[in-house]
C-alpha cells in the first residue's frame, strides 16, 4: 500500500490536476453607459474586418457616408453622445475597408478602400472642427479594391497593403512625395484574395491566410514562400503569429461548417498541432494575441462572446480560461495598445466593441482580480514602446530588430501616458505634455511636425519647479491626489478604498520597521554604556 501511495503521488506530481496561472480568474467588464461612445453611425459594410482602430489618444471607426468612404476620429476621452454633425475623415471615393493607426505616431492613420487606393492621414492636435478631405500621402498601386493594411511592427514608415488583385505591396512612406505609385516590393505568391496578414515579433516574417484555403509563411523582403500548407478539414479565414513561440494560430470552418480554431508549427504547416470545433455559428472569428501575457482572445463576429485562452510552449499548448458573454452582437472590434491601459485597476487588455444595432461603441476591460492597488509587476512585463527600433531603409536593407521595450509602471519615463481631451486649447497642451513625459523618440518626432505646440509645452515644467517642495510630494501610492478625480461609481469607490487600505498597510509596515530599528539602537546603546562602565 505504501509503494502504491508513493507511485500515485509521483504520477500526480508529473501530471498536476490543476494548472497554476496568474490569469486563471481574468474577467471581462463592460464600461458603464457614460464611458461608452453613443450615437455613432457604424458602417453596415459586410467586409470581414475590425472597422475600428484605437490608440491612447483616439478611437477611429468606419462610418456610413453618402457618395464615398469615411471614418470618424474621436478623442478617446470624448465619451457619451456624439454630435450628428461631427466632422469625418472623408477622401475615398469608395467604402473604407480597413483603418490602422501608425504604432509609432498617435496622430497618423492609414486607410484603404474599394477605390483601390491607400491613404495616409495627419490628424490635427486640436479637436476636429471640419471634415478632413486631403490626405498626407496617397498610394496608387493596386488594380482592384484594397481590403487589408498592416504597419510594420518595428520599422518606421513601412506599410503593407493587400488587394483583390491578389498582390501584397510594401510601401516606404519615408519619402517626400505625396503620391506614391511604385511600392518598394510586390509579393505575388497568392492565387486568390488574401484574407489575413500577421507579422512575427520583429517583422522578419509575414503569415497570410488566403481564400484558396492555404496558410503561407513569407519572407517579405525576399518575396519567397518559406512554408505553405492547406489542411482539408480546416478552411482558414484568419491567421496570427503567436509572438516568438514559433507557432501560428488560425480560425476558420470545418467541413461541416462549424467554427474552428487550429494551432500550427510555423516550420511545418502540413498538419495542425491542435484542432478544435467551437460552435455552429456562422460569424467569423477574430483571433487577437497578447504576447506579454501569452493570452489569446477569440472574438466572434455577429455574437457577443469573447473566448480567451492561455498559450503554453508545451502540450496541451492551448489552455481554455473562460468566456466573456454579452447579448449584444459585435460587428467589429478595436484593441487598445498596452500603454493606454489602466494599470491601477489591473487591466491587462481592453476591447472596443462595435454594436451597430445600438449605434454604440462599448469598451470592455479584461481585469486580473487583485486586492492590492499597487503596481503589479508580474502581470505587466516590459512591453513594446511607441518608438521604432529601425528606420524604413534599415529594414529594407535586411536588418532585423525586435521592438523597443518599456515598463508600464506609473511615472516610468519611456511610456507615453494618454492625453486628456476636453477643450480645444487644453487638448493641444495636454497631448504634447503627455508626449514629452513619454520621453524616448516621440517628442523628437512631433518636434519636427509641431514646433509651436512643443515650445508651449516646454514652458510647463518651469511652472512646476516654482511649486513648494511639500506640494510636489503630494503623491499617494504612485498617484497624484490632485489629478485623481473623485469616485463617481461604487466600483471606483471600492478601488479608492482598496488603494487606501494598501497605503495604510504599507505605512504600518514602515512604522513596525522603525520601532524594531529604535529597539535595536536602544539595546546597542545600553550594551555600549555597560561596556564603558566595566572599564
Amino acid at each position: 500500500m505504501a509503494w502504491g501511495a508513493v507511485f500515485l503521488s509521483l504520477q500526480m506530481s508529473w501530471h498536476p490536476q490543476y494548472r497554476s496561472s496568474k490569469f486563471r480568474h481574468v474577467y471581462g467588464k463592460a464600461a458603464s453607459k457614460d464611458k461608452c461612445y453613443d450615437c455613432v453611425p457604424i458602417t453596415r459594410n459586410v467586409h470581414d474586418n475590425h472597422f475600428c482602430a484605437v490608440n491612447p489618444s483616439f478611437i477611429a471607426v468606419v462610418t456610413e457616408c453618402a457618395g464615398g468612404g469615411a471614418f470618424l476620429v474621436i478623442p478617446i476621452k470624448q465619451t457619451g453622445k456624439l454630435d450628428p454633425h461631427y466632422p469625418k475623415v472623408c477622401g475615398h471615393k469608395g467604402n473604407v475597408l480597413d483603418i490602422k493607426w501608425n504604432p509609432f505616431n498617435d496622430f497618423v492613420i492609414a486607410s484603404c478602400s474599394e477605390d483601390a487606393t491607400v491613404k495616409i492621414w495627419d490628424i490635427p492636435y486640436q479637436l476636429l472642427k471640419r471634415n478632413i478631405t486631403t490626405p498626407k500621402k496617397e498610394l496608387l498601386g493596386h488594380a482592384r479594391r484594397v481590403g487589408l493594411i498592416e504597419w510594420h511592427p518595428t520599422a518606421d514608415n513601412i506599410l503593407f497593403s493587400s488587394g483583390y488583385d491578389y498582390k501584397i505591396m510594401i510601401w516606404n512612406l519615408d519619402v517626400k512625395d505625396t503620391v506614391l505609385s511604385k511600392p518598394v516590393k510586390i509579393l505575388d505568391a497568392h492565387k486568390d484574395v488574401v484574407l489575413s496578414m500577421s507579422f512575427n515579433t520583429d517583422g522578419s516574417l509575414l503569415a497570410t491566410a488566403c481564400r484558396d484555403k492555404k496558410i503561407r509563411v513569407i519572407d517579405p523582403r525576399a518575396g519567397t514562400v518559406l512554408q505553405e500548407g492547406s489542411y482539408k478539414s480546416h478552411r482558414v479565414n484568419k491567421v496570427l503569429f503567436l509572438g516568438n513561440m514559433k507557432k501560428l494560430f488560425s480560425t476558420g470552418t470545418s467541413l461541416w461548417n462549424n467554427r474552428q480554431i487550429a494551432l500550427w508549427d510555423q516550420n511545418n504547416l502540413s498538419v495542425p498541432l491542435l484542432e478544435e470545433d467551437l460552435d455552429g455559428s456562422s460569424g467569423l472569428l477574430f483571433p487577437i494575441y497578447d504576447s506579454d501575457t501569452h493570452m489569446l482572445y477569440v472574438v466572434g463576429k455577429g455574437d457577443g462572446n469573447i473566448r480567451y485562452y492561455e498559450i503554453s510552449p508545451e502540450k496541451p499548448y492551448l489552455n481554455y480560461l473562460t468566456e466573456y458573454r454579452s447579448p449584444l452582437p459585435q460587428k467589429g472590434i478595436g484593441m487598445m495598445p498596452k500603454r493606454g491601459l489602466d494599470v491601477a485597476a489591473c487591466e491587462i487588455f481592453r476591447f472596443y466593441k462595435l454594436i451597430p444595432t445600438k449605434s454604440l461603441i462599448e469598451p470592455i476591460s479584461m481585469i486580473v482580480p487583485r486586492r492590492s492597488e499597487s503596481y503589479q509587476e508580474d502581470i505587466y512585463p516590459l512591453t513594446a514602446a511607441a518608438q521604432p527600433a529601425l528606420t524604413a531603409q534599415e529594414w529594407l536593407n535586411g536588418v532585423n530588430k525586435g521592438p523597443l521595450l518599456v515598463s508600464l509602471r506609473p511615472g516610468s519615463e519611456a511610456v507615453n501616458s494618454p492625453p486628456q481631451f476636453l477643450e480645444p486649447e487644453p487638448f493641444t497642451k495636454a497631448t504634447d505634455l503627455s508626449q514629452q513625459q513619454g520621453g524616448g523618440g516621440r517628442v523628437l518626432l512631433e518636434d519636427k511636425q509641431k514646433p509651436r505646440e512643443i515650445e508651449d509645452v516646454r514652458k510647463w515644467p518651469k511652472v512646476e519647479e516654482k511649486l513648494p517642495k511639500n506640494e510636489q510630494m503630494c503623491l499617494s501610492n504612485g498617484f497624484d491626489v490632485f489629478e485623481c478625480p473623485p469616485p463617481k461609481t461604487e466600483n471606483e469607490l471600492l478601488q479608492m478604498f482598496y488603494r487606501q487600505q494598501e497605503e495604510i498597510r504599507r505605512l504600518r509596515e514602515l512604522l513596525i520597521q522603525r520601532d524594531v530599528q529604535i529597539k535595536q539602537l536602544e539595546l546597542e546603546l545600553r550594551n555600549l554604556c555597560t561596556d564603558t562602565g566595566n572599564y
